[in-house]
């Protein structure tokens, strides 16, 4: 009797093993591709500012169109008060803010805030903006400083936010002027502190206006700066 093998051909099944090896390493190329570019989409070249980060002011720049937030602040004051919001600057990134009656009067939006010591002086009667100014009491002069603390006049409220250093060029003129306005701490603000006040001549203003953080790296929030500081309330209408 005759009887047919049949033999079934093993080249087939090498051609697809091939073809699935293939799309095995297609399909792993594909993956990899992928969680490279999800990285370096999700990755930030400018690291956060936390305590192992280091902020430098040479390589990270404000931009423009950065906003200040608006100007939150707790309750209501009376008629006879105007109401303020003051923040401070953050590590040397973000420029302080300076708000009165709700309304931004200093900060990134209005591009008038500087390093340093920032300042706003306004009619203690009238609620007016005086004068608007920063000091840079790292690489400037004191100068400026002395002669604007000089001439405030009687009746006139002054708001202050601190951005990046503003101690190394305070002198004790500086410090004795803005002591006079109802300051404590500007005895012994030094680098990099945060601070805040309000004060002035012949206004009616509380020894709580005033925040003062020290820079230390044990507890500072941007390593070689410590977090930001906010202050708000209400300021008695100068009446006399």
């Amino acid at each position: 009797m005759l009887s047919v093998r049949v033999v079934r051909s093993t080249r087939g099944n090498g051609a697809s093993l091939i073809r699935w090896g293939l799309k095995a390493v297609i399909l792993l190329v594909s993956v990899i591709v992928i969680v490279v570019v999800v990285l370096q989409f999700y990755s930030d070249p400018i690291k956060a500012l936390t305590k192992s980060s280091v902020v430098s002011s040479q390589t990270i720049m404000m931009t423009p169109k950065q906003s200040d937030g608006p100007c939150v602040r707790q309750g209501t004051c009376p008629l006879d008060h105007f109401s303020f919001f003051i923040q401070s600057g953050a590590a040397n990134v973000v420029p302080p803010k300076i708000c009165i009656n709700d309304k931004i009067v200093m900060g990134t939006t209005l591009n008038n805030a500087g390093l340093g010591i920032n300042v706003v002086k306004l009619n203690g009667r009238t609620g007016e903006i005086l004068r608007r100014e920063h000091y840079d009491m790292y690489s400037g002069s004191v100068d400026g400083l002395v002669e604007f603390l000089k001439n405030i006049d009687m009746g006139s409220v002054v708001l202050m936010a601190t951005y990046d250093d503003p101690a190394t060029k305070l002198n004790d003129e500086a410090r004795q002027l803005i002591s006079e306005l109802g300051s404590s701490a500007i005895k012994t603000l030094g680098f990099r502190d945060n601070w805040l006040f309000v004060g002035g001549k012949g206004v009616s203003v509380k020894n709580s206006f005033e925040k003062h953080l020290k820079n230390d790296q044990s507890n500072n929030k941007y390593k070689d700066w410590p977090e930001l500081i906010q202050l708000d309330g209400c300021i008695p209408k100068y009446m006399e």
